[in-house]
């Protein structure tokens, strides 16, 4: 399964790759600056093709496709582009990110950027990896010198707490902060020790659930804002290296 995740997440990045700065259809979903493009659905295609190829009886959740349901204590799920804006505006922070379920437990995920031939790769009980050199979190335990990433929903006035008034709060305490458009990526370099700490909400679980693994098993932290367990099909995401943990989910529910 994990040699079919792999390549499942390279063949499709090699799509992103080849049509990166192209020409090609772009339509909206809900609100117009959530867009979906071609590409999209031909790296879906493409990634349920590999899957079905090896596993035709497993259950599949994607972003385009929805629910492909089958008895199965196996799920996958997709995500064709996470970054799909910057991908239409051939800005190079997009991947394709696969994870792959086992009763309810994400077991394996690969978040691959084509682009910058990044490719963060993980499995249950055995680290996290970019390319072939094992990451961790960083070391950093004062929020204050931390570097942060977030991102807002599409539907941001809808939200309590306020996105923007979640965000100003850290600003106000002079904390840089960055807002890369991608979930997948905004964990992974996380995992990676470019991030302390990343929040967000409303995200789903194709967005999340290979970076999720992929960022606990580098030494980092995951849960809700209110410091729950997390799940991959919730809609809050407070994803940090561990150690100032505790002070971002202050910061958000003070």
């Amino acid at each position: 399964m994990i040699s079919t995740l792999k390549k499942a997440a390279i063949e499709a990045g090699k799509i992103l790759r080849d049509n990166f700065g192209g020409i090609y259809e772009i339509t909206s979903k809900i609100v117009a600056s959530n867009l979906v493009t071609e590409i999209d659905k031909l790296s879906e295609k493409k990634i349920i093709e590999v899957i079905r190829e090896d596993f035709p009886g497993h259950y599949i959740l994607s972003e385009e496709a929805g629910e492909l349901k089958q008895d199965s204590i196996f799920k996958w799920l997709i995500d064709p582009i996470d970054g799909t804006v910057n991908y239409a505006h051939s800005i190079p922070i997009t991947c394709v990110s696969i994870a792959l379920e086992k009763k309810g437990e994400i077991i394996c995920g690969a978040v691959y950027n084509p682009i910058s031939e990044e490719f963060f790769f993980s499995e249950k009980g055995k680290g996290a990896y970019l390319n072939d050199r094992q990451i961790i979190v960083s070391k950093e335990n004062d929020l204050e010198k931390s570097l942060l990433v977030t991102g807002f929903p599409y539907d941001s006035s809808t939200y309590k707490p306020d996105p923007a008034a979640v965000f100003k709060k850290f600003l106000m305490k002079d904390i840089p902060i960055r807002r890369l458009g991608s979930a997948a990526i905004d964990l992974c370099w996380t995992a990676c020790g470019r991030f302390e700490g990343f929040w967000e909400y409303n995200l789903n679980a194709w967005d999340v659930a290979a970076g999720y693994l992929i960022l606990t098993e580098a030494g980092g932290k995951v849960t809700d804002f209110s410091g729950k367990e997390f799940s991959v099909y919730g809609k809050q995401i407070l994803a940090t290296n561990g150690i100032v943990h505790e002070q971002m989910k202050e910061v958000i529910n003070s």
